[in-house]
């Protein structure tokens, strides 16, 4: 029950409140950008977080995402869902980062560090063991230093399928991609990810890489 809930809370088809403020903000409603901010901002700054791998740059380009936004609700359709119309936009603030940052001063992709889990809490109720909470916060660790190693695109394709709840034709919209394109980023992202899970269990305790 409570995986079926947090799917359909994640699903950006089934955000009426936040499409119903973006619509009134886009028709000149300054006051519905309340509502907007309070939807968007968290749900933004957690998928920057997992394409970014840093906190503090998640939350500084979530920023610059909502003023985009600001900036083109006029340009807005009829009828559109704003998640996904949203999540391309924080992707190209991304981007737009990158390619400066490159320019400056020639930096690879940002390495992870400590951040939000990508490994689901605990349910209510139940205390995980000590030797459970270890492994949680190792398996997350692997899967955020995998996220960080493997190319944008897949990183992208993975983080909107798997985490925020897109679906294929979705993601491929904010990709700017084919839905077999997103299809087979996807599939090389889960590919790598669990041979990294594979090779840290075979690898034994205090031997991951």
């Amino acid at each position: 029950m409570g995986n079926a809930s947090q799917s359909r809370a994640s699903n950006p088809r089934q955000a009426p409140d936040l499409d119903a403020a973006m619509h009134r903000y886009a028709s000149g409603d300054d006051s519905a950008f309340q509502a907007l901010y309070a939807g968007l901002s968290p749900r933004l700054t957690k998928f920057l977080r997992r394409i970014c791998g840093r906190q503090d740059l998640a939350e500084d380009l979530a920023q610059e995402t909502l003023l985009r936004i600001h900036r083109a609700r006029g340009s807005f359709a009829a009828n559109a869902a704003v998640v996904p119309w949203a999540y391309a936009i924080a992707r190209n603030c991304h981007i737009d980062h990158m390619r400066a940052a490159r320019a400056r001063i020639k930096l690879a992709a940002p390495t992870g560090e400590d951040g939000e889990s990508l490994v689901p809490e605990p349910a209510a109720g139940i205390e995980a063991s000590a030797e459970e909470e270890q492994i949680a916060r190792q398996t997350a660790r692997i899967i955020e230093a995998e996220l960080q190693r493997m190319t944008v695109a897949r990183r992208e394709a993975f983080v909107l399928l798997r985490y925020e709840g897109l679906s294929v034709v979705e993601a491929a919209e904010v990709l700017g991609a084919t839905p077999s394109a997103v299809k087979l980023r996807a599939f090389h992202a889960y590919e790598a990810i669990r041979k990294a899970l594979a090779d840290a269990a075979g690898a034994g305790p205090g031997e991951e890489s």
